[in-house]
């Protein structure tokens, strides 16, 4: 038994500029959690957040692909799941569609804690990242270090 999740939003905004608030470590720990991102791949990073029963607050990725600003794909490991997380940013009139494929869970707990994820996503695409888009250039610069 294997569940994949996915979610669509569009936003109105260029495709760069949804790569940017989906790649700059502040960006990403305004809308999801703490990290050291780095949108290099090979690049071995952490999720970081409170501890809560049952979870560590702790999720270990690997960068898996990075083709910018179309493609983004890491690995998600924490506590009993050991799942991909992928994005695709496809250009439409007026903006961007931001496609979420989060795969890979796996046996009984695996099917539990997807859909503990998919409603903490389904919130993270449609409100959070696109509040973060609007506030972008306040949040992380394009022209500051990562």
């Amino acid at each position: 038994m294997s569940r994949t999740l996915t979610f669509e939003a569009f936003y109105p905004h260029p495709p760069d500029r949804v790569w940017r608030a989906l790649t700059d470590r502040r960006a990403i720990s305004e809308w999801l959690m703490e990290n050291d991102f780095e949108p290099r791949v090979g690049h071995r990073f952490q999720f970081r957040a409170p501890p809560q029963p049952g979870w560590n607050g702790i999720v270990d990725c690997q960068v898996l692909e990075a083709d910018p600003p179309r493609r983004l794909a890491y690995s998600w490991v924490s506590n009993a799941i050991d799942t991909r997380v992928a994005w695709t940013l496809t250009p439409e009139a007026g903006g961007t569609r931001l496609r979420l494929e989060h795969s890979g869970f796996r046996g009984l707990k695996g099917y539990m804690v997807s859909f503990i994820l998919g409603s903490g996503w389904k919130g993270k695409i449609l409100k959070e990242i696109a509040r973060v888009l609007d506030e972008l250039d306040r949040i992380a610069p394009a022209t500051g270090a990562q």
